[in-house]
């Protein structure tokens, strides 16, 4: 079996080619990757989920974006739209961009780089965890999201905290 491939950007956003993700992580090469804000209808929960202990990077940390890196041949929408219906069972929902960021950091001592794309969607409709992905799950209120934020000792996954702020500061009424 190949080892999964997935889109390679330049600093600047765009797509240069494909390498294997175990290289993309090594080396810590711009990659980009996309997910998905899920809130109730009437926009007054979010869903939080922790990540099972075997994911490849940011292992048992605690997200509130469902969401993966893009694939070759993928735009960020396509893979928040896949990613959304592979980890929470959601699907056939509409997409509203949020924000996007780049982040240049570390993970387990290695470099990585990543553009990093939000999106939101709304649902309160049931959600199916992905096994090989997602431990446990449940909704909060943005205030008790902010508060376990505030706690440094809550491992949350780095790379979504970059955006969170812009993200719990943006309300899309129905």
């Amino acid at each position: 079996m190949t080892e999964e491939l997935v889109a390679v950007y330049d600093a600047g956003g765009n797509v240069i080619g494909a390498e294997p993700r175990s290289r993309v992580y090594a080396e810590g090469l711009w990659h980009a990757s996309a997910g998905v804000l899920v809130r109730s209808v009437d926009g007054t929960r979010v869903y939080v989920h922790r990540r099972t202990l075997t994911k490849a990077v940011f292992a048992g940390m605690h997200d509130c974006l469902a969401g993966g890196v893009v694939d070759p041949g993928e735009t960020p929408v396509q893979a928040a739209t896949r990613e959304l219906a592979e980890e929470l069972g959601i699907s056939g929902l509409p997409l509203t961009e949020l924000a996007s960021a780049a982040w240049d950091g570390q993970w387990a001592g290695e470099p990585m780089r990543c553009h990093l794309y939000a999106y939101e969607a709304r649902w309160d409709g049931p959600i199916r965890h992905q096994p090989e992905e997602i431990v446990d799950g449940w909704w909060w209120t943005d205030a008790e999201l902010e508060t376990h934020l505030a706690d440094p000792a809550w491992p949350f996954v780095p790379d979504t905290r970059v955006l969170i702020p812009r993200l719990l500061r943006l309300r899309q009424h129905p």
